[in-house]
């Protein structure tokens, strides 16, 4: 019998491997109980090109005073600040890598936020 992370794994193995296909850099997604996190990684998959997450220091500010980043309000702000960094490394064209997570919540508000940013996929 697997666990829920092993299982969360697993899926993200099959979305990997139909990516790497694909040869296009790709934005992927880890969900924490508290916080959310974004990184384009390159076609090949050696380098990060752009990151975003609910830790840093500029987007607690932004959280206001709770400083919340595992709620649906913090992940809309990831998704636009990936879209930007993105844009801004000359990258138009990502493949949308979920690791394994439902797209539902969360997750599929960043997903939304990036697209409305101007990142295509």
């Amino acid at each position: 019998m697997l666990t829920k992370k092993e299982q969360r794994i697993r899926r993200s193995r099959q979305t990997r491997a139909r990516i790497a296909v694909q040869r296009v850099a790709r934005l992927t997604v880890f969900r924490s109980n508290l916080h959310i996190y974004a990184s384009v990684i390159s076609d090949d998959g050696s380098q990060v090109l752009a990151s975003a997450s609910t830790a840093e220091k500029e987007v607690r500010a932004q959280l206001g005073a709770d400083g919340k980043g595992g709620n649906v309000a913090a992940a809309t702000l990831i998704g636009k600040r990936i879209a930007e960094k993105a844009k801004a490394a000359g990258i138009e064209k990502v493949a949308f890598d979920r690791a394994g997570f439902a797209y539902h919540g969360r997750v599929k508000a960043l997903a939304e936020a990036a697209r409305e940013a101007g990142l295509q996929f």
